[in-house]
């Protein structure tokens, strides 16, 4: 990848904005499909199995789903969030500063060591001198694990570590990854020769190239150099935090999209598993209140996961309201606004804003409400310029979820939701 120091901030993303290719410039990647979201398993001795293994090759959801729980999803809100067996509200009794949230990934990561349930751990850390530039690490202590606490929004191989695991001989694993990752390492679990394997998964949407988060926290943020940790938030802003502890806000209405469009790499925009459902333990903050995280047990392996923490944890209560369903309609018609088009005045964005907060959806509803978003966004995305692509890369579980908003869909798009044929 190109050098922070030299990457284009004032001029715009990396990758130019009618580019859809993920970096332009970056000669380690060429050779793989155009969506490639870098999850590492090309740069591994597994690569021959990328046509199987890779989610923007071959989506094999279904068949994943059928081998971890013997069936598919369930109507309802299996079919937005994933199969699970429980979700709860939670955060850590002793929050863990240096961490995005509470800190439960990276303390879970720490036990599974500690207790010698794991020889290892694949995570993600930071590069030396960033705050940001994601690096994956193969952690062996738990030191290591807690070293990595923080948000890193940013395209990781962390799969390129899965050498390093047959080369030292480790039978018990954890690997702490974003959806495509974990679609990969979930179709070659068989290959690996692992005793045990534990998968805690981040819902993961819209990661970006170091450059071009450095670029987006320019055109973000007062001060893009002190941001430590960012996050899109229930309350329908982004929070920045400094590091000198206080919280900048800018409202979702209020992004400057005419100049970030283009800063998302194609594969996050052709992804449909926005919650990590093939995880054995989801931990988000999507479906819980501000200041709790969403944590979802999927199987056997994730209630474990989840018993190990819960001792050290406050269990809150999950929470819904408001009606996403509203406003459905009216995010169709602005998918059909040319991309990067100008913000609205700014007393209409601050009314926006104020009518998001009081009357948008919330805990629960709130997660629907953003997931099924992208689901039609990147739906749409890939029908535009990857519709060849859409039957293999499009899992089953997108048109049902979507279903109740067919007959808007057609109107606003002149094309059925689903092939009718």
């Amino acid at each position: 990848m190109t050098n922070a120091a030299t990457a284009p901030l004032e001029e715009g993303p990396s990758k130019g904005f009618g580019q859809i290719t993920l970096l332009s410039h970056d000669d380690r990647l060429k050779g793989r499909p155009r969506l490639c979201s870098d999850c590492g398993l090309c740069d591994s001795a597994l690569k021959p199995s990328m046509p199987q293994a890779c989610m923007f090759v071959d989506n094999r959801t279904q068949a994943i789903e059928q081998r971890l729980h013997g069936r598919n999803r369930q109507p309802d809100d299996e079919l937005r969030f994933g199969i699970y067996r429980a979700q709860y509200a939670a955060r850590m009794r002793r929050p863990n500063p240096q961490a995005q949230w509470s800190g439960i990934v990276t303390a879970l990561g720490a036990r599974l060591l500690e207790q010698g349930k794991v020889e290892a751990v694949i995570t993600t850390g930071a590069a030396p001198g960033t705050r940001f530039k994601a690096q994956p690490i193969l952690a062996r202590t738990a030191a290591e694990v807690l070293a990595t606490a923080g948000n890193k929004p940013c395209l990781s191989p962390n799969l390129s570590l899965l050498d390093s695991v047959r080369e030292q001989g480790i039978k018990r694993l954890a690997l702490i990854g974003t959806s495509c990752q974990v679609h990969a390492l979930r179709a070659v679990e068989a290959e690996l020769g692992l005793e045990q394997l534990y998968v805690i998964g981040i819902p993961c949407s819209d990661n970006v190239a170091y450059e071009d988060l450095t670029y987006f926290l320019t055109q973000v943020s007062r001060s893009p150099e002190t941001v430590v940790h960012h996050e899109f938030m229930q309350d329908f802003s982004l929070w920045m935090r400094h590091e000198d502890g206080h919280v900048e806000r800018l409202n979702f209405v209020d992004f400057p999209m005419d100049k970030l469009h283009g800063i998302f790499p194609s594969a996050c925009l052709s992804c449909f598993d926005y919650p990590n459902a093939l995880s054995d333990l989801t931990v988000g903050y999507m479906g819980a209140e501000l200041g709790w995280q969403w944590v979802l047990a999927r199987t056997e392996r994730g209630e474990e996961l989840f018993e190990l923490m819960r001792p050290d944890l406050e269990i809150g209560e999950l929470t819904e309201r408001g009606d996403r369903r509203r406003g459905m309609p009216r995010f169709m018609e602005r998918l059909t606004h040319p991309p990067g088009a100008k913000r609205p005045p700014f007393l209409i964005r601050k009314l926006v804003a104020m009518l998001q907060r009081r009357k948008g959806p919330g805990g629960l509803e709130f997660a629907r409400a953003v997931i099924e978003m992208k689901l039609l966004r990147n739906l749409n995305y890939v029908r535009g310029k990857f519709a060849r692509l859409e039957p293999r890369v499009v899992p089953y579980h997108v048109y049902q979820t979507l279903e109740p908003y067919a007959e808007p869909y057609r109107e606003i798009f002149g094309r059925a939701l689903a092939d009718e044929s």
